[in-house]
């Protein structure tokens, strides 16, 4: 059975804006609509979560969603939330970043569902054809300057110290002949976008009036912010990636378990496909025992199965418990390195020489002389002896005890626990 679309964006608080009519429209029958997506890395991220959400919705409510990879508007750099204009790409960096977010999407929307399967559509590949003197006298013409100053993008741009380029200023131009093709051609009679895309979207339903006396709808979503005031999507380290070879998928889903209870409780709403009554079941229980961290711990795997898998998902999990769990040496050397590395990223790390552990180190002289773990052999031979110390996850009370080679992870690490929250990794300097 087919969901209400917008009743759906309402409760799990994602709707922000919808033009009159759209609502009925979309009660009334089957409808095409599309959101577009900046092509300007080889990857999305969790930012662009939100309107892959948006379209997950969509296709669930029975309606035909289409992906635009804005080949031709990348070359160009929409002026929406910048305060500076970006760098443009040449037109095969974009094709191949184009391919990446195909593949990508593929994750998440259907592209075999029968009538309303999910489609992928470059504005370079309509754009690439039409000169500048068609644009002008077939789009210019039907929009005036005042119409394009009005924006909210344009005027805060035009106010502060960078102004903006005429390439920039054309942007809504371009993005509404978007609007207008997709209507025309593919019969998209709705287009979908987050807050601070409304002035660009009516640009094009304004067109698709103007041009040819057709209606054309708007919905956009709320912009995510988090809690605490940082960026979402945003982390020490940079963006959070979807592509697991610029962000792992213990990374990935560290980021949801790390939400605060804040977050956790909006964004279970809207990055998961999990129903009202399971999200309210979860806040109760949540709301019971918030130590537990059920609403992160559900919010967590269902975003990091849908986007890398249920085995990602599950050696992320492992990870976990290798820090904070009771994990066994088994579960160290099943992960892959990178794994590894990125659940050790702070942890103070120190080098094994090889010929340190070809006559084997006294566990003492490893701690003491060769690392800062301990400032002293006797706070360290007390620690050992009152149990204090674990290697590679087990206890470790024999301050005679001699480390070699055989005792390392994977021919490579040693990984020692001082006490319940200090962490330390040797690695072998091969």
């Amino acid at each position: 059975m087919n969901t209400d679309f917008i009743a759906e964006l309402k409760w799990r608080r994602m709707l922000h804006d919808s033009m009159p009519g759209t609502e009925e429209l979309l009660k009334k029958e089957s409808c095409s609509g599309y959101i577009g997506f900046d092509p300007t890395a080889d990857s999305l991220h969790v930012g662009h979560l939100t309107q892959i959400m948006t379209l997950i919705h969509f296709q669930r409510a029975g309606h035909k969603p289409y992906a635009l990879v804005g080949g031709a508007t990348g070359m160009v750099g929409d002026p929406s939330g910048k305060s500076q204009e970006r760098n443009l790409l040449d037109e095969t960096e974009l094709r191949h970043n184009q391919a990446c977010i195909e593949t990508q999407l593929k994750k998440f929307l259907n592209f075999d569902a029968g009538a309303n399967s999910a489609v992928m559509v470059n504005n370079y590949d309509w754009f690439k054809n039409i000169s500048f003197l068609d644009f002008i006298r077939d789009v210019g013409k039907h929009i005036t300057v005042n119409y394009m100053l009005s924006k909210d993008s344009v005027k805060k741009r035009l106010e502060g110290d960078n102004g903006m380029s005429f390439t920039e200023f054309t942007y809504q131009l371009v993005q509404g002949f978007d609007f207008y093709h997709l209507w025309k051609n593919h019969g998209c009679k709705i287009q979908m976008g987050g807050s601070d895309q409304w002035g660009n979207i009516v640009t094009g339903s304004e067109l698709i009036r103007r041009k040819s006396a057709g209606d054309a709808f708007a919905i956009t979503t709320n912009l995510i912010k988090k809690s605490d005031g940082t960026k979402f999507g945003k982390t020490e380290n940079g963006a959070v990636w979807l592509d697991a070879q610029k962000t792992s998928a213990y990374k990935f889903y560290q980021f949801w378990l790390n939400a605060s209870d804040d977050d956790a409780k909006e964004w279970i709403r809207i990055f998961t496909l999990l129903n009202e009554s399971e999200i309210l079941e979860l806040e109760r229980i949540h709301s019971e025992a918030p130590h537990l961290r059920q609403l992160q711990k559900a919010l967590a795997k269902d975003i990091t199965t849908r986007c890398h898998g249920e085995n990602a998902y599950q050696t992320a999990l492992s990870a976990s418990e290798i820090l904070f769990g009771n994990a066994t040496l088994s579960a160290f050397e099943q992960l892959d390195e990178p794994t590894f590395l990125d659940i050790f990223e702070g942890v103070p790390q120190f080098q094994i020489q090889p010929e340190m552990l070809q006559a084997g180190i006294p566990v003492i002289d490893l701690l003491c002389e060769h690392s800062t773990v301990f400032p002293s052999k006797g706070e360290c031979k007390k620690m050992l002896q009152g149990g204090g110390i674990s290697i590679n996850k087990e206890k470790i009370n024999d301050p005679a005890l001699v480390i070699n080679s055989n005792q390392l992870i994977n021919n490579k690490y040693l990984f020692v626990q001082k006490g319940k929250k200090n962490y330390y990794l040797f690695q072998l300097n091969a």
